[in-house]
């Protein structure tokens, strides 16, 4: 089964600031190669994903839209919390596993965000940023089929991702095709508004969402303070 990941297209998002499209520098060797895949991806998402999740906004009540994106962000927050412990951020961690246990037992399973409400945030981290973290080269620029921008080092983190990822103990095969795909159009539903910014952001929409991907995950891994050098791959936080 292909499993479709909430990163398709979620990069697009780091194209809401104009500056994450700007001055990032690019490894880019494979760009004939990451041109086709870009091409692919983005034709199987406006000839079916993207109007899938607009038949979702409209027809799916919003309460119930937020309840969905809730319990999937209560699914990721464990693994969110096991790579800030590999990164050295126990107090985080800590956060992390509260919040899962907290919106697990007094949510029904995280069909609320109460722990949000008691000052826990969310956090956004995974086995690609721990990797910078520890000093693994981001590596070119790579586009994967159907999951979108990537890097050498963020693949090996999307891989570890997967291994991690809760919804493949689901015992039923069709259950779990359902849950994983239901994801998908929750999080490109959730990117809707962003279409048009995008389509007149850049003649060249593939330079601009490559650039944009490079400059988030450079800001993720240097937690919003990435160093002077934009073009240089990540040394390990103290």
């Amino acid at each position: 089964m292909i499993r479709l990941r909430p990163l398709l297209l979620a990069v697009v998002l780091a194209a809401g600031s104009s500056g994450f499209a700007q001055g990032a520098t690019a490894r880019d060797p494979l760009e004939p190669l990451n041109r086709s895949v870009f091409a692919f991806n983005d034709a199987l998402d406006r000839g079916l994903l993207r109007p899938i999740a607009q038949h979702y906004v409209r027809w799916v009540h919003p309460g119930i839209r937020q309840i969905v994106g809730n319990v999937f962000s209560n699914l990721s927050d464990p693994w969110v919390g096991v790579n800030n412990l590999l990164q050295g951020k126990p107090v985080q961690a800590l956060g992390d596993f509260a919040r899962f246990g907290i919106n697990t037992v007094f949510c029904l399973g995280g069909l609320g965000d109460l722990a949000s409400e008691l000052g826990l945030p969310r956090h956004n981290e995974d086995f690609g940023q721990t990797l910078g973290v520890w000093g693994v080269p981001s590596g070119p620029y790579l586009v994967l089929p159907l999951l979108g921008p990537s890097s050498f080092r963020d693949a090996t983190g999307v891989v570890a991702g997967s291994l991690a990822d809760p919804v493949r103990r689901i015992e039923s095969e069709g259950e779990r095709t359902a849950v994983a795909l239901t994801r998908v159009v929750d999080a490109r539903a959730s990117l809707l508004p962003l279409d048009r910014l995008i389509e007149g952001a850049a003649l060249d929409r593939y330079t601009f969402v490559r650039n944009a991907y490079l400059q988030r995950r450079l800001n993720l891994v240097y937690d919003g303070d990435p160093p002077d050098e934009p073009d240089s791959d990540p040394e390990p936080k103290e």
